[in-house]
């Protein structure tokens, strides 16, 4: 984005799912889609940072400092920057309640649309049976998932050589599996009758890396996605009405690493 477009304007941004500390990471796409938006308030919903694979190795580059340098930057600019740590940040969940720089951190919110429905934000690994109690089966599909991200990677460099945009290989291979599949339901469902139980209209959330907006018995259930397999985000407009960003889709962006431009079409 050059100085001479115009940022889109929205009421409230959701991100989730950055894994900021990860090779996976596309925090090039993240720090271009930050640089192209302006909101009121911006909703962090969780594992932004990923401590679990920090503490086994260290992964930081200057792509990752820009992220966290553009959030700073839009929390001393006026918008209301909320941090609802996830399950592979949780170690920010010892200082819920406080706020630092301007970024408030808490364990879930109740956001207000604009037309003046009230929404459950929360990052959602609390209703995920296997991260609740088996976390050694959790960080075995942790690794198997990598393995799955290095096998995307390479796939979508194959795919650009021939001119074709990003397609996530990965969430493909998750959808074929339908033990992923009614898994994803069943988290849907759980999702959707918290905030049924506590009297909201719906849920915003994270954590399973699949972007989805759609009713579920009466209740709005909006996913955001995340920016490791599709690069997604979700928004809210002045008057209320949601929207799913595919950033690298709408962008036609290459998930080659070192790659942040748009791919050519083909001839």
């Amino acid at each position: 984005m050059n100085g001479t477009e115009t940022k889109r304007r929205y009421r409230t941004v959701f991100l989730s799912d950055l894994h900021l500390g990860t090779r996976g990471c596309r925090a090039d796409f993240v720090a271009q889609f930050l640089r192209s938006v302006e909101c009121e308030r911006l909703y962090l919903v969780g594992d932004i940072v990923d401590g679990w694979r920090l503490r086994k190795s260290w992964y930081w580059d200057a792509e990752h400092d820009e992220v966290i340098r553009l959030v700073l930057r839009m929390a001393r600019s006026g918008t209301e920057v909320t941090y609802i740590p996830g399950n592979h940040d949780e170690m920010f969940r010892a200082w819920i309640g406080l706020e630092f720089a301007g970024i408030r951190l808490a364990q879930e919110a109740v956001h207000r649309t604009a037309d003046g429905r009230r929404l459950l934000v929360i990052h959602g690994d609390e209703f995920d049976s296997v991260v609740r109690y088996a976390k050694f089966i959790a960080h075995l599909g942790d690794w198997a998932y990598d393995a799955a991200l290095a096998a995307n990677r390479w796939f979508n460099a194959a795919r650009r050589r021939f001119g074709y945009p990003y397609w996530s290989l990965s969430q493909w291979l998750k959808r074929q599996v339908k033990g992923a599949v009614a898994a994803i339901d069943r988290f849907e469902v759980a999702l959707a009758q918290e905030a049924r139980r506590r009297g909201l209209d719906g849920v915003v959330c994270g954590h399973i890396h699949h972007a989805e907006m759609r009713e579920v018995q009466g209740i709005l259930y909006m996913n955001d996605g995340d920016w490791v397999e599709s690069c997604t985000a979700l928004v809210e407009h002045a008057d209320g009405r949601f929207e799913l960003v595919d950033w690298a889709r709408e962008n036609r962006l290459s998930f080659f690493r070192g790659e942040a431009t748009p791919v050519p079409q083909p001839a």
